[in-house]
């Protein structure tokens, strides 16, 4: 069914697949003109619609009720109609009508074509028209649309300052405005955050590889630096983690002749070093059998600190010990299965000769 003839448009009201009922309401648009609606199609698609069409006359009348649709175009409104009866919406009449069918679709609480119009104003944002789309979003309580158009804005900051919009903003709009510069903010805080975070776990990540080639270097021997009781052997190549274990046997070839580590001393590399020894013992779950040097020294001595009231290692340290020790079991679950599990066979079988050693 087409408008009445006062308004000679191209785009139908309803499709065919509506039966044949009585036009039993008038839509009024802008302008005065009048497109028939079917009472019930419109009730069920909207409660606004349904109490507009409900509410009583004031004097009794054989012409159908009428229901105002003003502030926007009239084919706007035709083809909101065609999706109450429908529920579709092409391309084009996105394009052209898009705004104005967010404003409906609000207006008279159509939840789905709210959707659809703020999913095709989303992919239609630009720098010139974002100003445009926010206000819009908030206006009709676009939440998805709002975000991205937040998101923009914080993107290309510097091309929406030169906008007109923006403008218009900053001279008529300050809370838009301030609400603008603190969405940025926050998400430049939170970024510096998540950086911040990033490069933390990275180098607790680090520090668990060094811990594991610390543990693989003097308990199997590793390129040219092994266990005292062990000779290297010459054809063994570089390990999975070259980088981390060639520092390593660096580390400990100057720490085994250095002098200057004597009583704590001041260099720099030998500190490096020992820390690293003092965070090994740490996490070390089995100081009896470790080959590390130094492992079983710094358990008593963490011990006997801990009897004497000290505490034991203060809190920044235990901090550290957690986030490598969880470092290391995040980096154990993204390994491969079959590595994992390969892996998982070896401790066993180190535990199994522990113990028949003892």
């Amino acid at each position: 069914m087409s408008p009445t003839n006062n308004w000679p448009s191209p785009i139908p009201v309803y499709s065919d697949q509506i039966p044949a009922e009585p036009l039993d309401v008038h839509v009024v648009t802008s302008g005065g003109q009048r497109i028939p609606a079917h009472r019930s199609v419109l009730a069920s698609a909207s409660p606004v619609l349904e109490s507009m069409i409900n509410r009583p006359r004031n004097h009794r009348s054989s012409s159908p009720p009428t229901v105002r649709i003003l502030g926007v175009p009239c084919k706007a409104v035709a083809v909101f109609l065609r999706f109450l009866s429908a529920a579709k919406c092409s391309e084009e009449e996105l394009d052209k009508y898009g705004i104005h069918l967010l404003a409906l679709s609000h207006a008279f609480l159509v939840p789905q074509l709210k959707r659809i119009c703020s999913k095709a104003l989303t992919e239609r944002l630009t720098i010139d028209n974002v100003i445009d789309m926010i206000q819009l979003a908030q206006l009709c309580d676009a939440p998805s649309l709002h975000l991205r158009c937040m998101k923009l804005i914080f993107n290309s900051i510097k091309s929406v300052e030169k906008t007109e919009g923006w403008k218009f903003v900053q001279d008529h709009d300050p809370l838009l405005e301030l609400q603008v510069l603190q969405f940025i903010n926050e998400l430049q805080l939170r970024k510096k955050r998540r950086r911040r975070h990033i490069h933390e776990q990275s180098l607790y990540s680090q520090l668990s590889e060094a811990m594991e080639c610390l543990e693989h270097i003097c308990a199997e021997g590793c390129t040219s630096v092994g266990p005292c009781d062990v000779e290297p052997a010459k054809d063994r190549g570089p390990c999975g983690k070259f980088a981390t274990c060639e520092g390593l046997q660096l580390l400990i070839r100057h720490f085994a002749t250095c002098r200057k580590r004597v009583g704590g001393g001041g260099c720099s590399r030998c500190n490096r070093m020992w820390q690293l020894f003092r965070l090994h013992s740490s996490i070390c779950d089995q100081p009896v059998f470790c080959r590390v040097p130094l492992c079983r020294q710094f358990k008593m001595k963490a011990e006997q600190e801990e009897k004497k009231g000290g505490g034991g290692d203060d809190e920044r340290w235990k901090l550290l010990v957690r986030k490598v020790v969880s470092a290391r079991a995040i980096s154990s679950l993204s390994l491969p299965k079959g590595k994992r599990e390969l892996e998982e066979d070896h401790e066993a079988q180190e535990m199994t000769d522990r113990s028949s050693w003892n």
